[in-house]
């Protein structure tokens, strides 16, 4: 066979120089690794930074595509967070907060049996409607006859009256007594004058000089007691008129009665203060009512929102502000309000057992202030004191 003289001839391995070898590159790569070791000693180990970045350049170099993926996805998560920083310090929300409303107790003002209640529990009713009636017999009497005690003291005012305007008669006729004996006693002075003088002339006679004498005495009595008789008939007048004082002031003390009764009447059918719905009925038709017992709770049309926010959070927080009121019955509803007011103090400084703070171990705690929400506009849901609310409120 022909051979060919341009290829390499192998040449004989020496099998005695072979472990040799083997040593030799064992050797070598120990001093490497003691190369390293020193140079990782000495210095700030910029060796093997530089190792390192060139290595995760490299592997960028190698997946560029990947590291592009994780910049962009790192860049748009710090945007976002920042976006969303942004956007949140405008706000200011909490989950202490739920819907209330200045509820109604509706109790009995009088003593007396039920006979009907007119509504039925969380029924809607108007304000006027008539939610209880209590058993009025007695009521209507005792007004009855406070009616009666109005008419006897007008018919006594009417009879002092008319004892008045007679009494007045009376006095003009006393008066006009006076008056003829006034006029009869001064012609009698005259008469005995003159009847003096001629007898002193000795033209007239002792008898009739005696005569008008008399009559002078007689009419002077008759004044006398005409002018008596006019100051009875006055004196009378008065005390008629101090009792027609009496009967007015009894006419206004029975009116007064009438009033009391007219009212308790009234009491007798209980009705609904303002427009909402009647809840926590406690009685029934026949139950007898005392004064004072509560019968049912009313809870009115017209709710808000009562927000405990932090006092950290109220830096901002003024009235008027818009408010977005999330309610957990209708999570998927938003309302819409506004701050009304924030109280003038913490929740707890109004509570029945306020905390002490002048103790030795005091401990500072975030306290919480009530912030009144109310609607823009009636919500057109159901919503009853102490349902859970989340009010977002824009502060900036």
């Amino acid at each position: 066979m022909p051979v060919d003289t341009n290829s390499p001839v192998a040449e004989p391995v020496d099998e005695t120089q072979r472990p040799t070898r083997r040593a030799d590159t064992r050797r070598g790569a120990e001093a490497d690794a003691s190369r390293d070791k020193a140079d990782a000693s000495r210095g700030d180990g910029s060796a093997p930074q530089d190792k390192r970045r060139g290595s995760l350049f490299g592997s960028i170099k190698r997946h560029p595509v990947t590291a592009g993926t994780v910049l962009l996805v790192v860049l748009l998560v710090a945007a976002g967070a920042v976006l969303w920083w942004l956007n949140a310090r405008n706000y200011e929300w909490t989950d202490d907060a739920f819907i209330d409303a200045r509820t109604v107790t509706v109790g009995a003002e009088i003593a007396g049996r039920i006979t009907e209640v007119a509504v039925t529990d969380n029924q809607p009713v108007e304000a006027g409607a008539v939610l209880l009636r209590i058993d009025d017999s007695d009521y209507q009497a005792s007004l009855k006859q406070a009616q009666a005690s109005v008419a006897a003291a007008q018919a006594e005012i009417t009879n002092v009256e008319a004892q008045t305007q007679a009494q007045n008669a009376k006095i003009d006729a006393a008066q006009k007594q006076v008056a003829q004996a006034q006029a009869a006693l001064e012609f009698a002075k005259s008469e005995d004058q003159r009847n003096r003088e001629l007898l002193a002339r000795g033209t007239a006679t002792q008898q009739q000089a005696q005569q008008a004498a008399s009559t002078l005495r007689q009419d002077q009595a008759a004044l006398d007691t005409a002018t008596a008789n006019a100051g009875a008939a006055k004196s009378q007048l008065a005390v008629l008129q101090a009792q027609g004082k009496s009967a007015e002031a009894k006419l206004q003390q029975e009116r007064a009665s009438e009033d009391q009764a007219r009212t308790t009447l009234m009491r007798t059918t209980i009705v609904a203060p303002v427009a909402g719905r009647a809840t926590n009925i406690t009685v029934a038709r026949g139950t007898y009512a005392q004064p004072g017992q509560v019968l049912m709770m009313f809870v009115p049309k017209d709710v808000w929102v009562k927000a405990n926010f932090k006092e950290t959070q109220l830096g901002l927080m003024r009235p008027g502000q818009p408010v977005d009121i999330a309610i957990d019955a209708y999570p998927e509803r938003t309302f819409h309000g506004r701050v009304d007011s924030v109280q003038a103090g913490s929740g707890t400084a109004f509570s029945l057992l306020p905390a002490e703070n002048a103790t030795g171990n005091f401990v500072k705690v975030v306290q919480r202030v009530p912030v009144k929400i109310v609607f823009d506009k009636p919500p057109d849901a159901y919503l009853g004191p102490g349902m859970s609310v989340v009010p977002t409120v824009t502060v900036r």
